[in-house]
């Protein structure tokens, strides 16, 4: 399995490892696995090769541009890269080149990163399936629509990749494929030059650690910053130490009853297990404010569903307009549901989501973070459903950082554990996740 990268830097400082090393074992994985995995849609191995030479150099010279200097990494197939195509897993756009690299890979390429390939994706990030499959079992799927950057990072072939979410796209795939998961608060990640642009939507990282995320995530805003508009990232470079929390809410969500068996026992054990370590747990059985925001989240499937649909018609009608018989059925029925909604039920959906985000961040300035499943359960088998995203809708419509760590277990499958905070608190849910990760070693 392949190292994080943020444990080789100092192998690189000391001389006994380098970029183009690490770069060549990624690569003996890939063609070890990417056969029946098929994470990728397209690669650039001889630039990247070219890319962790130069990240060679820079390291022996004690000048590395980042922390992620070197590190090989793959670009989900809904953001630009110059030198690939990005075909957004549809035929109406396959072989399609935008000649330019998105923001987000820009400053990849500025902080010395090795851009491996293109990972696949559902059609257009959304829920009809690719080919990809799950490292852990060929016969299930890795989820979506993040599908190929999760299988690279979870079958150790890259120690990060990009995603984007707008309803579970990265949460979800990372906890089937074992991976973990960073969305963050929405406008973290600056999405110029992404396809996965709804209002709620964001760029994220899936990575081998926390570390790995982090250092990547925060390498791409020092350069370029969060959406237009958008305060970005706020942190510092240096994640810093683990940082036991005080206050947790466990959050059952919507999915709470569609979660196994196993998956809830595991939750509420590690729910327990913090208990006993003296951090405080709040949930809806005992606290009125929690029982309101649950209650308030019945629905929030469909909100975040109707705003996805209404802002993807542009897009999507476009692409119907050019090629009707290139798009799936399933975009078909969500252009219907997004033309039948209308603006001013489009206008209603967000008044909604704005009051459902002030009532959240009511509970949040009062918690460390919430915890809760990542998925109901472990990867469905077959890949023509990529699993159900009820336990992640909610910190997409809500706007929240939620990070998936893969503590948990069901049907012999991984499963992440997500923590969710409040806006703006990305540094201190990374430290949170740090001290319960800890707390399972």
């Amino acid at each position: 399995m392949l190292t994080p990268y943020h444990t080789a830097i100092e192998s690189f400082r000391r001389g006994t490892d380098t970029p183009r090393d690490y770069l060549e074992r990624t690569l003996e994985r890939l063609e070890e696995l990417e056969p029946r995995l098929k994470a990728f849609a397209s690669l650039a191995i001889p630039r990247a090769r070219i890319a962790a030479d130069m990240a060679t150099q820079r390291w022996k010279a004690g000048t590395p541009l980042s922390p992620i200097d070197g590190m090989p990494i793959g670009i989900k197939d809904v953001i630009e890269t110059f030198d690939l195509p990005t075909a957004m897993g549809s035929p109406t756009y396959d072989g399609w080149r935008s000649g330019r690299d998105a923001a987000s890979v820009f400053a990849l390429r500025d902080a010395g990163a090795v851009i491996l390939g293109k990972t696949k994706t559902t059609e257009y990030a959304g829920s009809y399936p690719t080919d990809t499959r799950n490292p852990h079992d060929y016969d299930r799927t890795s989820g979506g629509s993040s599908a190929g950057s999760a299988a690279a990072v979870g079958a150790g072939i890259v120690p990060a990749a990009l995603g984007t979410q707008v309803m579970g796209s990265i949460i979800r795939p990372s906890s089937f494929c074992g991976a973990f998961g960073y969305k963050p608060t929405v406008g973290g990640i600056n999405r110029g030059g992404s396809h996965d642009f709804q209002s709620h939507s964001c760029i994220g990282v899936i990575g081998a650690s926390l570390q790995d995320i982090w250092a990547t995530a925060h390498a791409i805003v020092e350069r370029v910053g969060g959406d237009p508009g958008a305060m970005g990232l706020v942190g510092t470079r240096d994640l810093g130490a683990a940082a036991q929390p005080a206050r947790l809410a466990l959050f059952e969500t919507p999915g709470w009853n569609t979660a196994t068996a196993q998956a809830r026992e595991g939750l509420l054990d590690q729910v327990e297990r913090l208990r006993k370590q003296g951090v405080q747990i709040i949930s809806r059985r005992d606290d009125p404010q929690m029982e309101a925001l649950e209650s308030a989240l019945a629905d929030i499937r469909e909100l975040g569903s109707d705003i996805f649909g209404f802002e993807s018609r542009w897009p999507a009608n476009s692409a119907m307009y050019r090629d009707r018989l290139g798009l799936s059925p399933l975009i078909h029925a969500s252009m219907e549901r997004a033309n039948k909604l209308g603006l001013e039920g489009y206008r209603a959906c967000l008044e909604k989501r704005a009051q459902l985000r002030r009532q959240f961040e009511d509970i949040a300035g009062g918690v460390d973070a919430f915890i809760t499943l990542s998925a109901p359960g472990a990867a469905p088998r077959g890949i023509q459903w990529t699993g159900d995203p009820i336990f992640n809708v909610s910190a997409s419509v809500l706007g929240a950082p939620a990070v998936s760590l893969p503590l948990l277990q069901d049907d012999g499958m991984p499963l992440g554990l997500q923590l969710l905070g409040a806006q703006h608190t990305d540094q201190r849910l990374f430290r949170t996740a740090l001290w319960i990760q800890g707390q399972n070693r």
